[in-house]
């Protein structure tokens, strides 16, 4: 019933936003690569010499980090806001410097984040606080529902609404990412079909890497009574990636597991690209020593997302 009314309040927003002609042809959100066809394969961070279009190679963002979360509540459960049972939750999908360094919020005039953070880059600039309409109301725009529904059950938020939390991941990293320019779209470009792009290639990519399913597999599932090692926790990860992630833990002594970052190179565009997965360049905030904990969540924090809808048929 849970995921019912997710659609129907989707639908509701939809229609509050603006009056939508069923009969359209919803719009591709997809850039124009066609001349990437005749460019150097090459797998990003890769390259021995410098990328001609960066429309077809994620660049200087090489190191294209997916980044996921295990949170065990939301903080507003008594407004529908659920974590997804049996599965970790998207963070974002990061563009890396090769070396491991990063930029953020790279082009303001694509600044939807409410709340930015860092409110001050590191030369001293201040990111302007964003207070225009939702980028909820983007995705509507170019009638993906479905996209829309993916992301309120994979792309949660903790304390605030999901929607802040897609805004911050674009503004801080999608700018940053050669392949989401907007002359990468071509003469015919619409406005925010960016945006949508990026979501539905963070979805792609959260998808390459079930994690819940890979601990799960191996006898690691969540549990407040038993604890697994580091080692363990990589090992698995690294069986089934070819690559050790960045495990991130909090609490005392960094014993408890909250997230883990894949990283990879990328053959091709990050939207459509194949990853190739490699070491994180990120030393493990976990404890080498200690147990750590996977904790389960309470059944109020989460839902089942994979039901069938009450009527469905």
């Amino acid at each position: 019933m849970a995921a019912v009314i997710g659609v129907l309040a989707s639908v509701a927003f939809a229609v509050q936003a603006k009056a939508f002609d069923w009969n359209l042809v919803v719009p591709h959100t997809y850039p124009n690569i066609s001349a990437c066809a005749s460019q150097p394969l090459s797998y990003s961070c890769e390259n021995t010499t410098v990328i001609a279009d960066t429309c077809c190679s994620p660049t200087p963002g090489g190191l294209v980090l997916q980044t996921q979360f295990w949170d065990t509540y939301t903080g507003l459960e008594s407004e529908g806001q659920l974590l997804p049972q049996d599965s970790w939750t998207i963070h974002g999908l990061w563009p890396d410097n090769c070396d491991g360094s990063y930029e953020q919020y790279c082009d303001f005039s694509r600044q939807y984040d409410p709340d930015p953070s860092p409110s001050v880059l590191p030369d001293g600039t201040p990111v302007p606080a964003y207070r225009g309409v939702s980028v909820q109301s983007f995705i509507v725009e170019f009638a993906r529902f479905d996209l829309l529904d993916y992301m309120n059950k994979y792309w949660i938020n903790q304390g605030a609404p999901n929607r802040d939390f897609w805004a911050h991941e674009f503004s801080k990293h999608a700018t940053c990412t050669s392949t989401f320019d907007v002359a990468c779209y071509g003469p015919d470009y619409q406005e925010h079909q960016d945006v949508v792009d990026f979501y539905l290639a963070v979805v792609r990519a959260f998808q390459k890497f079930p994690t819940y399913q890979m601990l799960a597999a191996s006898g690691i599932v969540p549990s407040n009574t038993t604890t697994y090692s580091l080692a363990q926790l990589q090992a698995v990860l690294k069986a089934q990636t070819g690559a050790v992630p960045y495990l991130g833990c909090g609490g005392i002594n960094g014993t408890i597991l909250e997230e883990v970052w894949y990283f990879n190179h990328v053959l091709g565009v990050e939207q459509f690209g194949q990853f190739k997965s490699v070491d994180s360049t990120t030393t493990s905030t976990c404890n080498t020593t200690q147990g750590i904990w996977y904790y389960e969540r309470t059944s109020t924090s989460e839902r089942d997302v994979r039901t069938i809808p009450e009527g469905f048929y």
